[in-house]
């Protein structure tokens, strides 16, 4: 399989008045064409700050981040939709499109599309404030795929919704991913989400965070099948039980 990013011993470390902070150190690993690949690890551990490289909103201290897509096109998909209420839900999807001067009849077109294929054509014209927590999830992400990306980054993109409606978007979110035949990096700190959606689960340490392991998730369903019944396989209880040892998360 062709990979189309590759970190190569990226390390990050902050400094203030007060000294310095190591955050991540000498992390390696590469995401392939077509994979959802999930990140998990303590909190407060560096998650975040990987997907912040990635996206060039930060620059690590050491190491290199090499796209091997000429366009190293990046979609954002933040834990907030950040739609905007007072725009409709087809202006909230074409903001990146206006931002990069790209609206055209067939951009409108294709966005339209999108919004029929994953059952919000009907919202078109309604407002973020009359939509529910999981529909507005769905535009945010129809949002981020307006703009054609090489690669998504999710950051915790499921958080702040209730457990029953978490499962139905991710399971809604992976779908959208794999049909639109997207790469994905997933930052989650919820264990069955991310074995349940990946290709590969990255575990880190506790700060500066380190990667303990790579889990490549082989689950015995059938290919399409929804996350939700993946974690019906009968391997899935195991990956969750060596993941849960692996990630240094103690109650005292």
């Amino acid at each position: 399989m062709k990979a189309i990013l590759e970190i190569r011993n990226m390390s990050k470390t902050y400094h203030t008045l007060d000294g310095e902070t190591k955050a991540l150190y000498n992390l390696s690993f590469n995401v392939n064409h077509g994979e959802i690949v999930s990140i998990v690890g303590p909190s407060g551990c560096g998650k975040s700050t990987i997907l912040s490289i990635i996206a060039g909103l930060i620059k690590p201290t050491t190491g290199e981040i090499v796209f091997h897509n000429k366009n190293k096109d990046i979609g954002y998909m933040f834990q907030s939709d950040h739609l905007f209420n007072w725009r409709t839900i087809m202006d909230n999807v074409l903001i990146g499109l206006e931002i990069q001067k790209k609206v055209s009849d067939e951009s409108k077109s294709r966005v339209s599309n999108l919004l029929d294929t994953y059952g919000l054509g009907d919202f078109k014209n309604h407002y973020p404030n009359q939509l529910s927590g999981g529909m507005r999830q769905r535009v945010a992400l129809i949002r981020t795929l307006a703009t054609e990306p090489d690669l998504l980054l999710l950051d915790e993109p499921f958080s702040a919704l209730d457990y029953q409606s978490r499962l139905k978007v991710s399971d809604d979110i992976a779908k959208i991913i794999r049909q639109e035949k997207k790469t994905a990096i997933m930052v989650t700190h919820d264990i069955a989400e991310a074995i349940s959606m990946s290709s590969r689960v990255i575990v880190l340490s506790n700060r500066p965070a380190k990667i303990k392991s790579i889990h490549d998730i082989k689950l015995t369903c059938n290919e399409g099948t929804s996350p939700i019944k993946c974690r019906e396989a009968p391997e899935f209880k195991d990956y969750f039980n060596r993941i849960w040892k692996e990630l240094d998360i103690y109650v005292k």
